[in-house]
């Protein structure tokens, strides 16, 4: 024993690593001395930073983003080294850009310190010493004996140890956990003390792990007896943090797992900085323009120290150097001219190309804001943008990772038809009598022919019985109260119903079982509930029947079926089964199955859930026998699942088949269509879902993500279940036979071609549920990676893949693993609930649905949208334009600084490498600050290349700006060797024109900052005129800026110059502008070298025959509108349509 207290003190226990020993209410055991054992509090943290880490966290961060650190640099150059243009130039716009992020970035993580801190503080009770305290949430110890009421969620995750209810029971909704608005039913440890205060127990329990459906431990109660009582737990047994107490006064619970242990906070994917692929375009180029910007620096010191090696050079007679000058050595002064090099041509690269993108992204997003279509009446709410770092990565998006519940479907499962006998019956009235009828899937003669009564009755006593749904009455609630009861607790009054007092809400772990026994109501078979094991139903005939309920035998993946054993008030013992077709057929009489096999396929095909019905009536032995193996098997402590699992495969056999029966859950609004669409703009959608298979795949049929010519290849528990080999080999065989036949003999499939044009082709699709996700990914390490290229290859050839049955951080796992495969491929997660969070962090962008599952999606995602039929306009729409939009922007950043740098590059081959600047200091800060940055501004906010309807009627355009695809070198490499050209235009143009400098009048000679502010001029209006000829979209936001920023160039100009300004030591425009105006030359060569400088876009523009999106738009135009076409939807030259087109508005 004092050996054992020593491990357990030291952390020698082997068994330590594998579990805990938690004391419930902290009372020592009887056979041991109480070792307080160390376990985490009960803090949540989601916060990014502190108050004392958050400037160098904060500021490491940013200066990691190599702008940023490049930005840095020349800021400290310009400080040290006497250079051409002061520090200002740079610095002022660099502490703009990191003090708005910061600021930015400081007010997200307080948001999240303020979200923590209402879950931390919030009011608990705890019981001790036998007296109930109130002490904040974040204060619970593992141990602590926690009570919780009616309707508020646990702190932590609990053992159940007693409740209110009758029998011991308790419900509760875990819809932020895994994502099911439906109630689920928990139990008390049996056989535990009704007063907790004297209760003396522990409990040895795994370690914290992620997984939400299971749990595995033991309860020790001391009592008089020597020995302790030991008790089983199980996940029936543990109450989840985050879920929610329903229809359940109290209960108390003792806690196991607390705070960041927890299994909601273990599904916690943490937030990181997610980074647009435009940023990282922008970075590569960045580095291109870096090696550039390094090149002319090396070339210009090289050459300035070989033409000062020539006599006479170096210090010409009228300029002495000083002694301090001789002095200094001769590599230092190389290495600092090299500096003052890069700081001269610093701006090819400027700080302002960032802001304007930052600005871009701000303003940007507001139009998704602004979007009317995005409203949602129910709700009053519109779409909703948290980060607009991301409004591009919407317009490059190839997988979605969608969740089911919720999200396509509205959770709402509805009675649609039944089948007995082989006879098809549609509920039509509300008569008392069955309305049936066989439209075509029975003979002629049997078209308006009925089953035998005796049949119908034992088929709608099934559904009655057969199901593990409580009944509420609704009573002592306003009439408020009753109108908000959750979507799984549904008032009855149908018409022909039970009178209003006797409405009734059906509380159930599935939807579909609602369903079913509301569909027995229909017609005339009503459950009055479960009291003391006896369950009431009220017949046709308005009596009432009642059985005992000697056995339920619960639903499970692997069997795919459930079923209950009751007893008559004869003594006869009979057994209703329902489940899956596939798991319910080999376990009748088969002579039944063919009758009922058509109209269960029917209604497969039409995406309605199908259940089929059975029943068996047990002779003494088989009861015997049942009754006796079920009770030994649930008092197992090992291998407790496998031997229920058995005596459940015993009892279910030999069955009678009744009918089947047709459920749907009703798809959200335009569901179809948008899956639809965004299969036919190339985007692959994965379902990933925590719901059961059989759902989860009749509602991707009802979504049109599987079609009736879809072959599924299944990778689930059931198709692993082998009795001759282990699971890992036959994951092995199964994923080996599937890469076979969906990647090895499947034909290649051309891009630009989607499952709409392929149907020659065979269509895949995969089905995979949590338990084998983890033999996949949890195998031995050799086989591991070899398993996970062989799962990934598959899902990456199949059109849909569905993901049942997974935790929430299977999910994120699934989204990690696509998002860093070959290619790495833009991801796209949208969900509703708190069990979607996950995925919504890990994947590129996340978006969140304002559902009924609380809030924790919608803020934890980059944009949140009221209905998932946003998401077409969202993507095809807004993310359309707006990478369109941004890459314009960045590709033209580029080309008007490189047009504005090269010509001072060639002016030091001019002026002695002497590092003389061509343009005045005023023109360097004011270029991109003020003369050319509104213009692209208003373009990439208000550009629209082909309007949003067409846009959206056509969803295949949405390939053509895939893969980044105008982000690539080929477009870079365009715009840089536009830029030389124009850059060397202007420079060598402006010097041909100085041949003969006498230019005006009178004689007087232009001096060089004449020659550098004609070169400015052209490069003003060409940089400008090029964006306006680009522009396809013209709004009077347009035309203001860009004539506006001619015209505030011109008036800048005239007004800089025409003053003697005081706080300047030097003047150099002083009447510079003026005067060169003043000259006709002048005017001619800047009026030619813009015409020559966009002569051939405007060629382009007007000789090239129409292709590409924009011919299609005109077409689509065209027959839109019965042949009359919009100034927007034609491809006329645009230089010519530039007023015509001002009043197009932004759509």
């Amino acid at each position: 024993m004092l050996r054992r207290r020593l491990n357990r003190l030291l952390g020698g226990d082997e068994r330590r690593v594998d579990s805990r020993t938690i004391y419930v209410g902290h009372q020592p055991s009887p056979t041991e001395a109480f070792i307080p054992p160390k376990f985490c509090d009960n803090r949540i943290v989601s916060s990014k930073y502190t108050v004392w880490n958050f400037l160098p966290k904060n500021l490491f961060e940013q200066f990691r983003r190599i702008a940023n650190f490049y930005f840095l640099i020349i800021f400290l150059v310009q400080v040290i080294v006497d250079t051409p243009t002061s520090p200002v130039t740079s610095g002022l716009p660099l502490f703009f850009v990191i003090t708005v992020t910061a600021i930015k970035q400081g007010y997200e993580d307080w948001l999240r310190h303020k979200a923590d801190n209402e879950v931390n503080k919030n009011l608990v009770t705890v019981l001790e010493d036998g007296h109930r305290m109130r002490k904040e949430s974040e204060k619970i110890k593992v141990g602590d004996v926690v009570e919780v009421d009616e309707d508020e969620t646990f702190p932590c995750d609990l053992i159940l140890l007693q409740s209110t209810r009758d029998d011991d029971t308790c419900f509760v909704t875990t819809a932020s956990l895994d994502g099911e608005s439906n109630h689920k039913t928990h139990y008390t440890v049996p056989e535990t003390e009704k007063d907790l205060e004297s209760l003396n127990a522990t409990i040895e329990c795994e370690q914290p792990q992620p997984d939400l459906y299971k749990f595995v431990g033991r309860m020790y109660i001391y009592k008089n007896d020597p020995e302790p009582a030991i008790r089983s737990l199980g996940p029936e047994n543990l109450l989840l943090k985050g879920a929610t107490l329903k229809n359940t006064q109290k209960i108390c619970g003792v806690a196991v797992y607390t705070g960041m242990e927890t299994k909601m906070a273990l599904n916690y994917q943490g937030k990181s900085q997610k980074r647009s692929a435009v940023e990282k375009s922008i970075n590569a180029f960045l580095l291109v323009y870096l090696c550039i910007l390094v090149s002319k620096a090396l070339v210009c010191t090289t050459l300035k120290y070989v033409w000062q090696s020539k006599p006479g050079q170096d210090e010409p007679w009228y300029n002495q150097k000083t002694q301090r000058e001789k002095d200094t050595n001769l590599y230092l002064k190389m290495f600092t001219d090299f500096l003052s090099f890069m700081v001269l041509f610093n701006f090819i690269i400027p700080v302002s190309m960032y802001v304007t993108v930052e600005m871009q992204k701000f303003l940007g997003s507001f139009f998704i804001t602004w979007d009317r279509d995005f409203f949602d009446p129910e709700i009053q709410e519109g779409a909703l943008v948290n980060t607009s770092d991301l409004n591009e990565e919407l317009g490059q998006v190839e997988y979605v990772f969608t969740d089911k519940t919720g999200t396509l479907t509205q959770n709402n499962m509805e009675f649609i038809e039944c089948c007995i006998d082989g006879f098809q019956y549609k509920y039509r009235d509300a008569d008392t009598e069955l309305d049936g009828f066989s439209v075509t899937d029975g003979p002629l003669s049997k078209m308006h022919e009925k089953a035998g009564k005796e049949r119908e009755e034992l088929f709608l006593r099934a559904l009655c019985l057969c199901h593990t749904v409580q009944v509420k009455e609704p009573t002592g609630l306003c009439q408020d109260q009753q109108n908000n009861l959750m979507d799984s607790l549904e008032g009855l009054m149908v018409d022909g119903g039970p009178p209003p007092q006797e409405q009734r809400g059906f509380i159930a772990s599935s939807p579909d079982e609602v369903a079913l026994v509301k569909g027995a109501m229909r017609y005339g078979f009503t459950f009055l509930g479960l009291e003391s094991k006896k369950m009431k139903i009220k017949n046709r005939n308005n009596d009432i029947e009642m059985y005992e309920l000697l056995h339920v035998l619960n639903f499970d993946p692997v069997r795919r079926r459930m079923s209950v054993i009751v007893q008559t008030k004869s003594g006869d013992k009979l057994l209703f089964c329902k489940g899956a077709d596939s798991s319910i057929f080999p376990r009748v009489r088969q002579e039944e199955v063919e009758k009922i096999r058509v109209h269960v396929e029917r209604n497969a095909t039409e995406g309605y859930r199908t259940l089929c019905v059975a029943y068996k009536k047990l002779s003494i032995n088989e009861y015997a026998s049942a009754d006796e193996g079920l009770q030994a098997a649930r008092l197992a402590l090992q291998d407790r699942e496998e031997k229920l699992m058995a005596v459940y495969n015993q009892v279910e056999t030999g069955m009678t088949l009744i009918g089947a029966t047709a459920v749907e859950d009703r798809l959200q609004e335009e569901a179809a269509e948008t899956m639809e669409a965004l299969q036919g703009a190339g985007i692959k959608v994965w379902v990933l879902t925590g719901d059961k298979m059989e759902t989860a795949k009749s509602t991707c049929y009802a979504c049109r993500l599987f079609q009736r010519g879809t072959e599924l290849l299944e990778l689930t528990v059931r198709t692993l279940e082998d009795g001759v080999r282990k699971r890992e080999e036959r994951l092995h065989e199964l994923l080996l036979e599937y890469h076979k036949k969906a990647v090895q003999d499947a034909p290649p499939i051309k891009p630009s071609v989607s499952r709409g044009w392929s149907r020659a082709n065979q269509d895949y699709g995969f089905i995979i549920d949590g338990a084998s996700l983890s033999l996949v990914f949890n195998s031995l390490e050799s086989n591991s990676s070899r398993y996970k290229n062989l799962f990934l290859q598959i899902c990456q050839n199949c059109t849909t893949v569905l993901c049942c049955r997974m935790a929430p951080l299977q999910k994120a796992q699934i989204v990690k693993m696509v998002k860093n495969s070959k290619g790495s491929p833009i991801t796209l997660s949208i969900g509703d609930g708190a069990n979607d969070v996950s995925m919504i962090l890990e994947a590129h962008v996340g978006i969140g649905i304002k559902g009924k599952e609380g809030r924790q999606a919608v803020r934890n995602s980059d944009y949140a949208i009221p209905k998932l039929k946003h998401l077409k306009k969202l993507l095809l729409g807004h993310g359309h334009l707006y990478y369109v939009r941004i890459a314009h922007l960045v590709q033209y950043f580029f080309y008007k600084n490189l047009c504005f740098i090269l010509p001072q590059f060639l002016y030091q081959f001019f002026c002695g490498y002497s590092q003389q600047p061509l343009y005045d200091a005023a023109y360097l800060t004011m270029y991109n600050i003020c003369f050319t940055s509104m213009p692209i501004l208003a373009y990439s906010l208000l550009e629209q290349h082909i309007c949003v309807e067409l846009l959206l009627d056509n969803a295949t355009l949405y390939r053509g700006i895939a893969k980044n695809a105008m982000l690539r070198w080929v477009p870079f490499l365009y715009w840089t060797v536009l830029g030389v050209f124009h850059g060397l235009l202007f420079f060598f143009g402006v010097r041909y024109l100085f041949g003969n400098p006498a230019l005006q009048d009178n004689g007087q000679v232009f001096g060089n900052w004449s020659y550098g502010t004609i070169v400015f001029t052209v490069l003003v209006f060409t940089v400008t005129l090029k964006l306006a000829l680009d522009t396809r979209h013209w709004t009077w936001i347009n035309h203001f800026v860009i004539w506006g920023s001619l015209a505030f160039y011109v008036f800048f100009s005239f007004f800089w110059g025409g003053i003697i300004w005081p706080f300047l030591k030097q003047q150099r425009l002083y009447f510079v502008f003026a005067n060169m105006l003043s000259s006709v030359s002048a005017w001619l060569v800047i009026i030619l070298l813009i015409l020559l400088s966009l002569l051939p876009d405007i060629l382009l523009v007007v000789l090239r025959k129409p292709c590409g999106p924009h011919s299609r738009q005109r077409k689509a135009g065209e027959s839109g509108a019965g042949g009359s076409q919009s100034p927007r939807s034609s491809a006329r030259p645009l230089l010519m349509r530039t007023f015509s087109d001002e009043s197009n508005t932004v759509a």
